[in-house]
Parts: structure tokens; C-alpha cells; sequence
């Protein structure tokens, strides 16, 4: 059975953040590669519990993340800019933000104050093409939230799903809540394919935060593209 880390799972599970200096943000480049993960094609009978295994697998094969900050323009215009020209993608994260390191993510910003106000992004090799691959919209959301973006034991809800198409890549988007003893976060997740591999942007608040962080973690979730790497 599929064992996957608590820190992992959910970066605001992690016991300890140690907060990255501004300085060497720019400059960081990591060069450890994750265990490329066996997503071989499935039947046209493949079982759905077949299938949530391989996107747990996707999932927890992660690999690591070079930043380079730029200020958001447009829609995300209060959105500082993440651009990993290594791995083709970028997203943007409310100003004020800090990143901090956390084991098994490529890279996570987190408001200090307010624990559960955070953006992760993870990625996993795989030999699909499309995030379709891996099964309806509803079903990789429901596995996604309970058993990769949220900690176990917790009881999760799915609010809403989407699916978004940018420069003809398929974006599935989901909205959940996840309920703990002492609070309920309510999140945001992307997922895409690109370039051999599984992206997942995922970010969230606490419940009673969430009508005045609503509509700034929809922009980050908006402004999350994946782009086509050419080595020439």
C-alpha cells in the first residue's frame, strides 16, 4: 500500500518552517531529482481504485523548485509572480507572503501570522498527457483532497469543481473544506500535465477567514500556468 508523508500531504501539517531569506530566494537552485513514478496506460476497464493509486503516486513523487519573483500585472495585480523557468510554470502569492521550506514541497509561501494561509506547489513525473487521463473531474478532486492535499483522519468536502483550458492545456480546479478537531481550512487546488509531469498548486485559509481571503487566493489559483520547456 501507498505510504505517503504527513508533510507531504499537507505542508501546514509540518511541525517546523524555517523561512527563506529574501536574498537567497533568487539564487536557490536545487538539483535533487524525485523517483520518476510507473503510470503506465490503463485498460478501457481500469478500476477507479486503480486510478486513484496512480494519482497518489503522481502525487508523491515531488522534485525540487528554482523561483524568480516579479511583480503580478492585470487581474492579479496584488500577486508577486513565481517563475520556474526550469520546470514551466508559474503562479503569483498575496504581497506580504514569505516562503518558508518544507520537507517533500518544491516550494510553499505562507502568510506568518495566520498558520493556515498558505500556496504549495508539488510535481511529480508522469507519462500522461492530460490531466483527463486520470479520470473524471470529480473523482481526481475527491482523491486529491482527502488523501494528498489534506491530513489523515480529517473529514473532507468537496464545494465545487471546474475545469479551465489555458493555451489548449486542461486545468482541473476544485474548491474543498477540511475539518479538524479545532478548525476547518477552506482550499483551493489547480492540477495539470506538462512537460512529463504532475502540477499541483494548492492554497486555502481558515473557514473564518474565508469570505475576506476568497477572492485573492481565487486569483492565485487563477494566475497558475504550466508552459512548454524547449531545451532547443
Amino acid at each position: 500500500m501507498l505510504q505517503l508523508h504527513q508533510q507531504a500531504l499537507c505542508p501546514l501539517a509540518a511541525s517546523a518552517v524555517q523561512v527563506q531569506h529574501p536574498a537567497r530566494r533568487c539564487r536557490r537552485i536545487a538539483c535533487h531529482a524525485g523517483p520518476s513514478v510507473d503510470l503506465q496506460a490503463q485498460s478501457t476497464g481500469c478500476s477507479v481504485a486503480r486510478r486513484e493509486a496512480v494519482l497518489l503516486a503522481a502525487a508523491a513523487s515531488l522534485v525540487s523548485f528554482t523561483p524568480g519573483p516579479a511583480l503580478a500585472k492585470g487581474k492579479q495585480s496584488e500577486l508577486t509572480m513565481v517563475k520556474d523557468a526550469n520546470d514551466g510554470y508559474e503562479f503569483g502569492y498575496p504581497l506580504g507572503w514569505q516562503e518558508v521550506s518544507v520537507k517533500g514541497q518544491d516550494v510553499v509561501y505562507k502568510d506568518i501570522i495566520e498558520p493556515l494561509e498558505s500556496v504549495s506547489v508539488s510535481i511529480a513525473k508522469t507519462d500522461k498527457a492530460s490531466i483527463d487521463e486520470f479520470g473524471p473531474l470529480g473523482e481526481v478532486a475527491l482523491t486529491l483532497a482527502s488523501k494528498v492535499l489534506s491530513p489523515p483522519k480529517q473529514e473532507v468536502k468537496i464545494l465545487n469543481v471546474k475545469k479551465r483550458e489555458d493555451n489548449g492545456r486542461l486545468y482541473y480546479e476544485f474548491e474543498f473544506a477540511s475539518k479538524a478537531n479545532t478548525y476547518i481550512r477552506h482550499a483551493l487546488a489547480a492540477v495539470t500535465i506538462g512537460n512529463g509531469k504532475f502540477y499541483t498548486l494548492a492554497t486555502g485559509a481558515n473557514e473564518k477567514r474565508w469570505d475576506k481571503m476568497k477572492e485573492r487566493l481565487e486569483d492565485v489559483v487563477a494566475s497558475f500556468q504550466v508552459s512548454d520547456r524547449y531545451t532547443g
